[in-house]
């Protein structure tokens, strides 16, 4: 069985360190968190830097905020580049720049080691259930290898293509997803100041060609102000950040993402970045 060290133990990275453990993987994380403790609990061992962890792992996974966090995790002093040994495989979960993606990939490659960029969508709720979608950038044989890590994780597992594949693809997720968020938020806006009820019209609306999972479920967040971080504003629009990058690096205009992009960083700006990003509906309102 693989040794795997995980690093990022957040709202999405928790539940998936603790999937990999009920499905028998040997998991050592870093003892900093206070996270850490439920994962001691169910039976991972610490390690208190990322060379140390990454020296006795045979792949390391990551799952972090942002670019900047994943960089100073692989790369920054005591980090996994000093420590993963040859042979060893490097995953990263998180949500970055396809460029830091690949230019992670070239670091590895020059240790003797293989990595894929495999960002996920499903939120919390995935995470937890293990029923993630993992989109993955990177070699088949390196895919081949981590598949039984991320069927312990996830349902719907594709490998892209070649590294940075997976973050491309992340992006375009996020695009949708934000821009399908901002759609029903409009329509809800309109449709409570017109007088209509909002529960009735999202019953109908899930029965036609509007029906979507953002409708049945953030729908559903809209109606019972439920913002509870599932997915945080400030993430979504860093996110964003990253779309509308690759957008200027290959002439592409994303005239919507940008809108919405926008209205991310006005909820921001009022307080609301911890929030779910459902709750940009208050910025309409």
């Amino acid at each position: 069985m693989q040794k795997i060290g995980f690093i990022g133990l957040g709202i999405m990275g928790k539940p998936m360190a603790l999937n990999l453990i009920r499905a028998g993987f040997s998991v050592s994380i870093l003892g900093k968190s206070g996270a850490a403790d439920e994962l001691v609990e169910a039976g991972a061992n610490t390690f208190p830097t990322g060379k140390a962890l990454a020296q006795h792992s045979d792949m390391v996974i990551t799952m972090l905020p942002d670019s900047p966090d994943v960089e100073q995790v692989v790369s920054g002093p005591d980090g996994v580049l000093e420590g993963i040994q040859s042979g060893a495989l490097f995953i990263d979960m998180s949500t970055i720049s396809p460029s830091v993606a690949r230019n992670i990939h070239q670091m590895m490659q020059a240790k003797g080691v293989e990595a894929l960029d495999a960002p996920v969508s499903g939120g919390q709720v995935g995470a937890v259930s293990a029923s993630l979608s993992i989109m993955v950038g990177g070699r088949e044989a390196a895919f081949e290898r981590a598949l039984p890590v991320f069927q312990a994780m996830g349902k719907n597992i594709v490998r892209i293509g070649e590294p940075g594949a997976g973050q491309t693809t992340k992006a375009c997720n996020q695009m949708i997803v934000g821009i399908t968020i901002q759609a029903v938020a409009e329509a809800f806006t309109l449709a409570k100041n017109a007088g209509v009820d909002l529960e009735k019209m999202r019953e109908v609306l899930l029965g036609g060609f509007a029906q979507s999972r953002i409708l049945d479920l953030h729908g559903k967040r809209m109606i019972e102000r439920n913002f509870a971080p599932g997915f945080k504003i400030k993430l979504h629009k860093k996110d964003l950040g990253i779309a509308l990058q690759s957008g200027d690096e290959f002439s592409v205009p994303l005239k919507a993402t940008a809108l919405v992009a926008e209205q991310m960083k006005a909820a921001i700006a009022a307080g609301n970045g911890e929030l779910d990003h459902s709750a940009i509906i208050q910025e309409l309102e």
